[in-house]
């Protein structure tokens, strides 16, 4: 199975208490490598420290697998599926789904992804921490 991160469950390694608990668990769990998406790197590098997202990379815990450059005209699709709620991070993240079916996406963002489907009408199988 391939583990993808989105943004928010790379700003949750280092992010409150409650949500660090189970990122880093989840991390340990399934360990290494997750794929995810430079744009879900750049949203992240906002909220946590550049360094340690390099150090991810580096270590080989985070694996760029996506070219927005060779998905875009499904990325453009998928944005255009959802207007006003998806943005390219989440677009990126949801084509990574499609791309490797046996996935599990690794996110906080429990509201926009249990809307999104891949593939059509196929939900995305989501790795959310515990609801609050």
């Amino acid at each position: 199975m391939v583990c993808i991160a989105d943004t928010g469950f790379l700003v949750a390694l280092r992010g409150k208490p409650a949500e660090r608990k189970w990122a880093q668990g989840e991390f340990e769990r399934h360990g290494a490598p997750f794929y995810t998406c430079e744009a879900a790197l750049a949203e992240a590098a906002h909220f946590v420290d550049s360094r340690l997202l390099s150090r991810l990379i580096e270590e080989g815990d985070i694996v760029l697998r996506f070219s927005l450059r060779e998905q875009h005209a499904r990325v453009h699709q998928l944005l255009v599926k959802y207007p006003g709620i998806m943005d390219v991070t989440d677009a990126c993240i949801v084509r990574l789904s499609e791309m490797f079916p046996d996935c599990l996406v690794f996110t906080v963002d429990r509201t926009d992804f249990n809307i999104y489907r891949r593939l059509g009408d196929q939900s995305i199988p989501l790795n959310l921490p515990p609801a609050a």
